[in-house]
């Protein structure tokens, strides 16, 4: 049915990286949450009222908190649409992010008032009524609620929103929680068992691990987390592409919300090579990042040496020996200042952080083969992390 609405109402509706199209879905996914779970709790309100089930009319009540939770996400994407001002110059992208956060702690504050209200009915139960129209309203909202998670979670990748993901494990979770529910009448219907309390319990737990989850996924994004791998790729494919560049590193992706990211890198070019020439390459492929990754780039220009053998033999084996102290210890700026006592071997180390090395210890090692491998040669490093995983 979304897709259906998304051809019929969304202009260009496959252009997911326009913000007017990443707007429309949310606002179609976020008015068909409100209206699908205000149906809900109220039939589920209903099915606990005649079953006087407690935790029916809590799981009832989880759907109310559903729809306030698309609210949220409706107007996260609203906002976070809104332009750049003077206060906020890389626009407001990141109260999508926020909204998602929102949403998680609401699911943590059913889950710990569904958790109460269960203790209470294990201490005092309650009888049952059960019936099959209430039954069957219980298996009606699994459906509509699987329905829910599975439109969320394709249109929350298609458009790459934080807030429409955590609104689809939230759906999974009311979808799981409900059929516990069904579980605890179907066994009080069969057995003359009440486990009403303690499915609530098994309910509450549920809840609250997946909003504590779901919490962490958002909060990442705020805190600063690495950009996905195939990201990384199509930047070193493209900015690689041009035949001027040898190398990059120190690629930095700054994330300021979806669809406003900052590309910065250092790309490295033979110091021998025109300048003018160099410099064009070099604004070619921020033209291109711009324009397929809709990333606005920084490339910052490294001459290196490529034409001196003695050079590059050198920086080979300092390269293949720091790759033996560690997986992933990279070099790059790779160069020589030649005096007349001594001469400096300058360059720098990427130290990734699953390496248990410290970056002192790093550069005595490497200023020790430098010593070792090339007498009268001076080792000046400077330790960089990565940004990114490769």
């Amino acid at each position: 049915m979304i897709t259906l609405l998304a051809k019929r109402l969304i202009p260009n509706c496959e252009n997911t990286a326009d913000e007017t199209v990443r707007q429309a879905y949310g606002t179609l996914c976020g008015a068909m949450g409100i209206l699908l779970n205000l149906l809900l709790f109220a039939g589920k309100y209903l099915a606990g009222v005649l079953a006087g089930s407690i935790a029916v009319m809590a799981d009832a009540f989880n759907n109310l908190a559903d729809a306030g939770s698309s609210i949220i996400t409706l107007l996260g994407m609203r906002l976070a649409n809104m332009k750049p001002d003077p206060d906020h110059p890389f626009g407001h992208g990141r109260i999508e992010y926020i909204s998602g956060v929102v949403v998680s702690i609401m699911i943590i504050l059913v889950g710990l008032e569904l958790g109460r209200d269960s203790l209470a009915l294990i201490k005092e139960p309650a009888p049952i009524e059960t019936s099959w129209l209430t039954m069957g309203i219980l298996v009606a909202s699994i459906l509509v609620k699987i329905y829910i998670f599975a439109y969320n979670r394709s249109i929350g990748k298609k458009i790459n929103s934080p807030g429409m993901n955590a609104t689809a494990m939230d759906s999974l979770t009311d979808s799981i929680s409900t059929l516990v529910v069904l579980g605890s009448m179907l066994i009080a219907h069969f057995r003359n068992i009440n486990i009403d309390g303690w499915c609530g319990i098994l309910v509450a737990a549920f809840i609250l691990y997946s909003g504590i989850k779901s919490t962490m996924e958002t909060l990442s994004p705020l805190l600063g987390n690495p950009p996905e791998e195939e990201f990384v790729e199509q930047i070193e494919t493209i900015v690689l592409s041009y035949d001027e560049i040898v190398n990059i590193h120190d690629l930095v992706v700054h994330d300021y919300g979806p669809g406003r990211r900052m590309i910065t890198l250092h790309a490295e070019v033979p110091g021998d090579g025109d300048i003018f020439a160099l410099h064009d390459a070099i604004d070619r492929a921020e033209i291109e990042l711009a324009e397929t990754l809709g990333c606005m780039a920084t490339i910052h220009l490294d001459p290196i040496s490529v034409n001196d053998e003695k050079i590059s033999s050198m920086r080979l084996q300092l390269a293949l020996y720091a790759s033996e102290l560690g997986d992933g210890i990279t070099i790059h700026d790779f160069r020589m200042v030649e005096g007349p006592t001594h001469t400096n071997v300058i360059f720098d180390a990427v130290l990734p952080y699953t390496v248990k090395l410290t970056p002192d210890e790093l550069k005595e090692l490497l200023n020790d083969f430098v010593h070792r491998t090339w007498p009268h040669h001076n080792a000046v490093i400077t330790v960089d992390r990565p940004y990114h995983n490769t």
